[in-house]
């Protein structure tokens, strides 16, 4: 559970419906949360008003909320999965920045959902703010955790603290989706991820 984020009963199935969620977090990601209407997401989910609210009795902040929390299940818990399975978990720290090179133009211009969420939310909704936080501490917390078991293992020779390098690394991926914006050229992005990832030898 996410402080502000709880699991209600009684809903209607839509309300835990990956299908709708997923199109609902694509919206948002395109127009942001203040410049999406509730008419668009009504469009956008295929539902109807009164299903809608019968859903999400919060309206579309708590629509927003919902869809924030299963991004972050989702996109997480894949990441964590895959360190946890490998061997070599250093490897996908990087593979986690790699990844952006494999991006389309419209994936650059949206940038990253959380980091998004971060910048608009900072003045309008404190309180999503804080959960869109949340997910990129806990991210950097495990990069620190995967930093300092590989100092310890010798797979990684860099001996700095691992709680700063996690978060020079957080302080990159946040750099890198606005960067990827303003220069949404794969070669270019990644010669310069490949810079910044020489921290991890």
């Amino acid at each position: 559970m996410y402080p502000g984020i709880t699991e209600m009963t009684g809903r209607p199935k839509i309300y835990n419906d990956d299908d709708i969620l997923r199109k609902a977090q694509q919206l948002f990601w395109e127009k942001g949360y203040t410049a999406t209407s509730t008419e668009e997401v009504l469009t956008a989910m295929g539902i109807g008003r009164g299903s809608f609210y019968l859903a999400f009795e919060g309206g579309k902040k708590e629509l927003f909320e919902k869809v924030l929390r299963r991004y972050h299940k989702e996109s997480y818990e894949k990441f964590e999965a895959a360190v946890r399975s490998s061997d070599r978990p250093v490897e996908q720290i990087r593979e986690f920045f790699r990844r952006i090179v494999r991006a389309d133009l419209k994936t650059h211009q949206q940038g990253c959902f959380v980091g998004n969420t971060v910048m608009e939310m900072a003045l309008m909704e404190p309180a999503l703010e804080k959960e869109a936080i949340l997910i990129l501490k806990r991210t950097e917390a495990l990069f620190a955790e995967i930093i300092k078991k590989a100092q310890i293992s010798g797979q990684l020779q860099n001996k700095k603290n691992p709680k700063i390098l996690a978060r020079h690394l957080i302080t990159l991926w946040n750099g890198l989706n606005i960067t990827r914006r303003m220069h949404p050229d794969n070669k270019a992005l990644e010669e310069l991820i490949e810079m910044q990832l020489e921290i991890l030898k």
